[in-house]
């Protein structure tokens, strides 16, 4: 068996990531690994910004969970008033087709939006999320947003996964273990990638019925 990676390998992986990706300020980011856990510290100049680090960090083998404690702060004369970004954030709902807009409500005070409401997937409640969090002046994003019930027998949710699975994912899907309790989902088992396991969860969210995930999915050590 091949032994997990040291904290300070990771921390020099996470780092190097970092310093990679053209979307993250990684001299203003500070990384700390303790028990192949990372804690993001430091500042980002947007919101959008925040999530690319933490994302590189996800990316790196043998992370197991990311604490990302990173700080939106507003520089002097880039301000942008509550009502300004409310406006923006609704144009920007209005404007994506994937959303619902009219199904969502939102509230905006010192830079951090609130999303409120209900719709017919999860997909469309992520959907919603991604359309509105790289807005200049956006601070941070909580996703409020409800997934109607509906009356879906748990084996047709998981017949439905399982057969995604075995389509789109690069591994057998009986490697994957699916339990479907009242709309909620959990997914536990091997995959071989960060970016394996973010296919995976996008796929569960197109199907009616899923109104939340529990991700229990494990990369490589």
């Amino acid at each position: 068996m091949i032994a997990p990676r040291s904290d300070d390998a990771i921390r020099d992986a996470v780092t190097r990531e970092l310093e990679w990706d053209s979307r993250v300020e990684a001299e203003h980011v500070h990384v700390a690994v303790t028990n192949r856990i990372v804690a993001l510290t430091g500042t980002a100049s947007s919101y959008a910004a925040k999530l690319a680090a933490q994302k590189a960090a996800h990316r790196v083998p043998g992370v197991l969970d990311v604490v990302n404690d990173v700080v939106v702060p507003i520089a002097p004369g880039r301000e942008r008033g509550d009502a300004d970004l409310a406006a923006a954030v609704r144009h920007a709902l209005q404007w994506d087709v994937r959303v619902p807009d009219e199904r969502i409500g939102t509230t905006v005070g010192s830079g951090f939006v609130t999303l409120e409401g209900t719709v017919h997937l999860l997909r469309e409640r992520d959907d919603a999320e991604r359309a509105v969090r790289s807005l200049a002046g956006v601070r941070g994003v909580t996703n409020l947003i409800r997934v109607e019930k509906r009356p879906v027998q748990p084996a047709k949710i998981r017949a439905a996964i399982e057969n995604a699975l075995e389509r789109h994912a690069r591994h057998e899907a009986k490697r994957i273990e699916v339990l479907v309790e009242d709309g909620l989902v959990t997914l536990t088992g091997p995959v071989d990638s960060f970016a394996e396991k973010q296919a995976i969860m996008g796929l569960v969210g197109h199907l009616p019925g899923v109104q939340a995930v529990r991700d229990r999915l494990m990369l490589p050590a």
